[in-house]
Formats: structure tokens, sequence, C-alpha cells
């Protein structure tokens, strides 16, 4: 694969990477005045500007409109090489363990949680960007299977099943009446 100058991704924890060559380097962004945007919007413009640096620097280069699935799957294998999640394979003796007590030559990839989050900031850039929704190739059906596999598979490999969170609801007040206290019915 052709490699490329710079590449700029953003994890889970709200901090973009930025890599060049074999060198990365975190950079934390934050928004100091109303008339600057969002954390979230400074990294959805960052990994939109990164997405079409990857797509000139294609071979041959490819416009966005011919963008499709399988382009945005070859872009996140691309950047599974400036990744620092360790997944071990199932051949690794420390495969399923949480906490390995040794280190191991398994491969650094990029951690799911990461790639569902750049997902959804590239979808949502694309469409503001004037693409339609309908055919947005960040929603496409493989992309949507390629991110539940990794997901299995990273939680396999360090023994810890995924499960979805589930949305905590606020605490429920009881409900104060104005009505007074029920009567004792006669033979109570």
């Amino acid at each position: 694969m052709d490699s490329f100058p710079e590449v700029e991704i953003s994890n889970s924890e709200n901090s973009s990477i930025n890599t060049t060559g074999n060198t990365s380097t975190a950079v934390t962004s934050s928004s100091s005045s109303p008339s600057t945007l969002s954390r979230y919007e400074n990294q959805k413009r960052r990994d939109w500007n990164t997405f079409g640096q990857y797509l000139k620097n294609h071979r041959p280069p490819l416009a966005l409109s011919r963008c499709s699935g399988a382009h945005v799957l070859e872009f996140l294998r691309y950047l599974d090489q400036f990744g620092k999640t360790k997944v071990h394979t199932p051949i690794c003796p420390f495969y399923g363990h949480p906490n390995p007590p040794a280190p191991c030559p398994c491969p650094l990839r990029q951690a799911w949680g990461s790639l569902d989050a750049l997902i959804g900031r590239l979808r949502a850039a694309y469409e503001e960007n004037g693409g339609k929704s309908e055919l947005n190739p960040f929603g496409a059906r493989a992309v949507r299977l390629y991110l539940r596999e990794v997901r299995d598979l990273q939680s396999k490999a360090r023994g810890i099943s995924y499960e979805k969170k589930k949305r905590k609801r606020p605490p429920q007040q009881p409900q104060q009446s104005t009505a007074a206290p029920p009567q004792p019915q006669p033979g109570e």
C-alpha cells in the first residue's frame, strides 16, 4: 500500500493522533472562546481532512463521489498501522486474558471505540459537506459489519465480552399526592 505523508485521527478519549512517519504524538484540542469550534467539531473537521488527503493520495486518486464502503474499509485498515491497542491472535498464549503477564508479538491495532467514533464523525461530515445520506459510504452495510467484527474480535482477544451499555434513566421522584389519605372502609 502507498505511504501517506501525514495521518491524523481522533481516539475515543477526545484527543487526536497526529502521525508522521513512525513517530506519533497526542494533541488535545480545546475551545477557549465561544467563537471557536467545539472539540467534536474540530475532530470532525480534522478527520474529514484526513480522509480527503487519503483519497487524494490513493492510487489512482479517488473522487469523493466515487468513494464506496470498500474504500472506507481500506482506509480503516490503513489506520491500523497507527493503532495502540494490542490485539492477541488466537494462537497467542495470552489470547482471552484481560491482563497478560508478559509481552507478546501480537499486532497493535486501532481500538474499536476509536474506529466507531471516527466513522460517526465522518458520516456526519459527509452529509454536512453536501453528500446524500442514502449514498453515504460511511453508513454502508459493509462498514457496519466490519466494525461489529472488530468489536467482537477485540473483546474475545481480551477475554472480556462486549456488552452494550444500558442507558441510565434519571431516578424518578415519588409523586406528591394532594389528595387526602384513603379512609378506612367499614369492617376493617
